[in-house]
C-alpha cells in the first residue's frame, strides 16, 4: 500500500516538474517574441532619426550640442547591441527627442517644413507604436517574474535556472511632460 502512495507521490512530482518547465520554456519564449516585436518599432525609430536630425540641423545650427548626443549615440551599431544596450540607448533616445521636439518651438519655419512635419508624423506614428509594444512586453516580463517568484515554480526557476528579467521603464525625464506642438 505505501509503495503505491510512493509511487503517485513521485508520478505526481514529475509531472508537476515537466509541466513548470515547460511553462518556463513558454514563458521565456514569449519574452523573446515580446522584445523582438518592441525591437522593430525601436530600430524604425533609430533609423528615422538621422533624418529629422539632418532636418533640425540646417534650422538650428548653434543647438549643436543636443543634436551631436544623439549623432554620437546613434553611431553605435544597433544590430551589434545587446537587448539591454538597446533599451538603454533607446531610453536616452526618447528624452532627446523631446528636447528636439521642443525646438521646433524656436524655429517656425522648420515647424512649417513639409519634410519636418512628415518625418513628425511619422515619428508620432512609432512612438505610438512602440508605446503599445512596451506594454505587451512588460506584461510577459510580469507573467515571466511572477513564474519565478512565485511558490512553488521559484523552486524550479532556481534549479532551471531562470531569474527574474527588467521591464522596460521609462526614466524621470521621461515622465515629465513636455509640451509639443506642431
Amino acid at each position: 500500500m505505501w509503495i503505491y502512495i510512493v509511487i503517485i507521490l513521485i508520478v505526481i512530482i514529475v509531472l508537476y516538474t515537466l509541466i513548470t518547465y515547460n511553462n518556463f520554456i513558454k514563458l521565456k519564449n514569449m519574452t523573446k517574441e515580446a522584445f523582438s516585436t518592441m525591437d522593430v518599432y525601436l530600430k524604425k525609430r533609430w533609423d528615422l532619426i538621422p533624418n529629422i536630425v539632418e532636418t533640425v540641423k540646417g534650422y538650428a545650427k548653434h543647438e549643436e550640442n543636443t543634436l551631436k548626443e544623439i549623432v554620437e549615440l546613434r553611431n553605435n551599431s544597433y544590430d551589434s547591441m545587446t537587448d539591454d544596450e538597446k533599451v538603454q540607448a533607446n531610453q536616452r533616445i526618447s528624452k532627446d527627442i523631446g528636447q528636439i521636439m521642443l525646438l521646433t518651438e524656436s524655429y517656425p519655419d522648420l515647424k512649417a517644413s513639409a519634410n519636418f512635419q512628415d518625418l513628425s508624423r511619422e515619428l508620432s506614428k512609432v512612438e505610438e507604436d512602440i508605446a503599445n509594444a512596451r506594454k505587451y512586453y512588460n506584461g510577459v516580463i510580469e507573467m515571466f517574474n511572477n513564474k519565478v517568484e512565485m511558490f512553488p515554480s521559484n523552486i524550479f526557476a532556481k534549479l532551471f535556472g531562470y531569474k527574474t528579467k527588467e521591464m522596460f521603464e521609462t526614466d524621470e525625464r521621461e515622465r515629465e511632460n513636455i509640451k509639443v506642438q506642431f
